[in-house]
């Protein structure tokens, strides 16, 4: 009786299922792509906001690929499926989930001696929101705070010697942030990405607030 070898199964890629949750890694990555865009010049100042909105209320994988179905995406991120691993930025020890901070026809705040997460989500419809960082403890380097308003303001406030950038755009509103790099290249870094339609979002450092040791957070 002739005997046939077995050969191991190839194991086929995973393709992410797109009823699995999204993760702040997966939406940081679709918000990338479209920025990029905008840049470029592919999509609209307007089509940005729309979309950009839409990724950070995505709660699916499912839903956040049709965001960038019509752009190139760097790096073949679409064919390796948007729940790739994700470098997480150094000094990250106690980020913990994300911060959400919501006022709708009201008003929100954090301020005075608090431990930033890694990520802070900010929405503000008809509404108020104010983040100061002056007297908060950084636990790590990086930080990103993601700023919705939309018929409302939020105001971000840090030290003066930590750096700022921004990512974010406006429509019919104002995003401002006056961004800084600071001196020290172990100063915690404070991005502030997101979009404001007919509200305003802005950051600033505050004169005379500063981290007293950059390399431990405070």
């Amino acid at each position: 009786m002739p005997s046939f070898e077995k050969h191991p199964r190839q194991s086929r890629p995973a393709v992410p299922e797109p009823g699995l949750r999204a993760s702040d890694a997966d939406r940081d990555r679709i918000a990338d792509v479209l920025r990029d865009a905008l840049g470029d010049g592919r999509i609209t100042a307007e089509e940005h906001a729309e979309r950009i909105g839409a990724v950070y209320r995505a709660r699916t994988l499912g839903e956040l690929e049709p965001l960038v179905g019509d752009l190139p995406v760097d790096g073949g991120a679409r064919s390796q499926g948007l729940a790739r691993p994700y470098a997480a930025p150094a000094h990250t020890a106690g980020a913990g989930p994300a911060e959400n901070l919501a006022a709708v026809f009201g008003t929100a705040s954090r301020k005075g001696r608090w431990r930033v997460n890694r990520r802070t989500n900010a929405f503000a419809l008809f509404g108020a929101v104010e983040i100061d960082l002056t007297e908060a403890f950084f636990e790590q380097r990086e930080i990103v705070i993601n700023a919705a308003s939309v018929f409302g303001s939020i105001d971000i406030t840090v030290p003066e010697n930590v750096t700022l950038r921004s990512t974010g755009t406006g429509v019919f509103g104002g995003f401002e942030v006056r961004t800084v790099e600071a001196p020290d290249p172990d100063a915690p870094v404070v991005s502030v990405t997101g979009f404001s339609l007919f509200g305003s979002v802005d950051a600033k450092p505050k004169r005379g607030k500063r981290l007293k040791n950059l390399r431990a957070g405070r």
